[in-house]
């Protein structure tokens, strides 16, 4: 399959999947997130590959979700049903990376922020260069965090700090967030796509089969009632997208971005 905002590369055993956004600071719009919906897809198929590298540019991971992508919000000429399909977008695309088969690692040069941090958050590993930071501002926005996300931060970090990080919109620099388990690796700066690859060549060398069935059983326990407290995310986001503090938020939000 060709995809027009991703690179996907295959070394071996290894793949690479870059977003390719760079005029957005790789926002995820619709677009994208359905080819990267469409990548996690074409992996999960593959058994010849068995470590999957996600990263962004040297700018950045991601800037979010594309506040300019109106589609993606309360729009009243689309139907209930279809407006559920598109809020309930960045959740399917988070559980596919979540349930690859393949160890995934995320490296994250500049910033991963709001639905990019949800996504890193999915996959099993996160390098973060020692000069970046990641948020999660949707609160900020005037809608609530979703895409399944609150539970995997509740898992990483505990319920405490996963209120700061949602509801303070804290921006958490990366000595920190190693230290609360936010991250897994700090790597200096323009080295954490070189510090993903060495853990995923540590990864390779093990026997791969046992390596998917741990992996199978951690997120089996980890997981287990994630999708019951995420479920309705989607409906959520569209209620909260369509109330007037919420369009205030975001329209505020895009002047100060230009």
């Amino acid at each position: 399959m060709t995809y027009q905002h991703l690179h996907f590369d295959i070394d071996g055993r290894l793949a690479t999947v870059r977003l390719a956004r760079p005029e957005a600071r790789n926002a995820l719009s619709q677009a994208l997130m359905l080819e990267l919906l469409a990548v996690a897809r074409e992996l999960a198929d593959r058994s010849d590959i068995d470590v999957v590298l996600l990263t962004g540019d040297e700018r950045c991971f991601s800037a979010g979700a594309d506040l300019r992508d109106a589609s993606r919000w309360a729009d009243e000429g689309l139907s209930l049903t279809e407006r559920r399909e598109v809020a309930s977008l960045g959740y399917r695309l988070c559980s596919a990376w979540e349930a690859l088969p393949q160890i995934s690692i995320v490296a994250i040069e500049g910033y991963a922020v709001g639905g990019g941090l949800a996504l890193s958050l999915a996959c099993d590993w996160r390098v973060l260069a020692d000069d970046a930071f990641v948020s999660l501002p949707e609160i900020a926005l005037g809608i609530p965090l979703t895409w399944g996300a609150i539970p995997r931060l509740v898992s990483l970090v505990g319920p405490a700090r996963a209120k700061r990080l949602t509801i303070l919109c804290e921006r958490v620099p990366a000595a920190q967030a190693l230290v609360i388990g936010l991250v897994d690796y700090v790597a200096p700066p323009g080295q954490a796509l070189r510090k993903a690859r060495e853990v995923a060549q540590q990864t390779l060398a093990l026997p791969a089969t046992a390596v998917r069935m741990s992996k199978e059983t951690v997120n089996a326990v980890a997981t287990a009632l994630h999708h019951a407290s995420s479920h309705m995310g989607h409906d959520q986001i569209a209620l909260a997208a369509a109330s007037a503090e919420s369009r205030a938020a975001r329209e505020a939000a895009l002047k100060l971005r230009g």
